[in-house]
């Protein structure tokens, strides 16, 4: 069918190789955004490493703590995590990606040893001392004939020995001191790591403040620069004001002297006005003197002249 197409419909043919490249490209770019997704996460060789058995107890405590899962589904899901599950992330909150999976043994006795054996030998300790309990007093009710069955004692062997076996299984898969002492020194170096981990922010912290404190006094500089140019500029007009409020010692001197001057002057005005009133009366008297002189004397002329006519 293809290679009909790929003869007679050249255009559909071209349709169908741009289709396969959209989808090629597709599941290209489907496949990055997983690759950077995984990048992105904690990646781990395998859960038998003490980091992986630490996560593993973490894990177990986050499902029994936080998520308040039963005791079955926790053990469930960590044997999952610990024989086939490669994406933790999936079953719990931390983000770990394993690498190598151990499979249903070597998983199996991981599970073993950092879940049932940590966490439920003692339930199953005391399990085997009920179940001891329990013989003893179904021996003893067959020895005192208040039971005369022999399926009692049989049924009370059996559970013994059960418990027995499990515990022995239990206790076969305990871990050894050298993880113990191992996992005890991780902790110890993972909690000093996260003490220098923890200085180190606070030394960061500590040179960020540096720098925004030599940012700050650098500000406060140049701020108290500006205002001692403002207080300068303002010393400045408040002198101007007082200089055009206050009398000035140059112009008060130049007004004394020009008062002075003025009064000078009105007096040598006045001085003036009482020479020329004198002057006045003097050249009035003159020429009343000169015109009663000459009326004087017309008269004296006009008296001596026999001739002339009396008017």
């Amino acid at each position: 069918m293809f290679r009909t197409t790929h003869k007679h419909l050249n255009g559909e043919k071209v349709t169908l190789g741009l289709g396969s490249v959209f989808t090629a490209e597709k599941s290209v770019s489907l496949n990055n955004t997983e690759t950077k997704v995984k990048k992105r996460m904690t990646q781990l060789e395998t859960l038998s490493s003490l980091q992986g058995r630490t996560l593993l107890r973490d894990i177990y405590s986050e499902l029994r703590n936080e998520r308040q899962l039963t005791g079955m589904s926790a053990l469930t899901l960590c044997w999952r995590m610990c024989t086939t599950e490669r994406e933790l992330f999936k079953l719990s909150r931390r983000e770990v990606v394993i690498l190598h999976p151990l499979g249903i043994w070597a998983g199996t006795s991981l599970w073993m040893q950092e879940i049932v054996n940590r966490y439920y030998y003692t339930t199953i300790n005391a399990f085997v001392y009920a179940g001891a309990a329990l013989l003893l007093l179904a021996v003893g009710l067959n020895r005192t004939q208040v039971v005369t069955s022999p399926g009692i004692v049989i049924g009370g062997v059996i559970l013994e020995a059960v418990l027995l076996m499990v515990l022995f299984v239990v206790m076969y898969f305990t871990p050894t001191d050298e993880l113990e002492l191992a996992g005890g020194a991780s902790q110890q170096n993972s909690a000093t790591d996260d003490l220098l981990r923890e200085l180190g922010e606070i030394g960061r912290d500590y040179a960020a403040m540096a720098v925004q404190l030599e940012s700050i006094s650098s500000s406060l500089t140049d701020l108290v620069e500006k205002q001692d140019q403002i207080v300068s500029s303002m010393k400045s007009s408040v002198q101007a004001a007082i200089d055009a409020v206050a009398p000035n010692p140059a112009l008060m001197a130049s007004m004394a002297s020009t008062t002075d001057s003025l009064l000078r002057f009105s007096q040598g005005i006045d001085a003036l006005e009482v020479r020329l009133r004198v002057n006045e009366k003097e050249e009035v008297e003159r020429i009343v003197r000169t015109e009663l002189e000459r009326i004087l004397s017309a008269n004296l002329l006009r008296n001596n002249d026999p001739n002339s006519q009396t008017p």
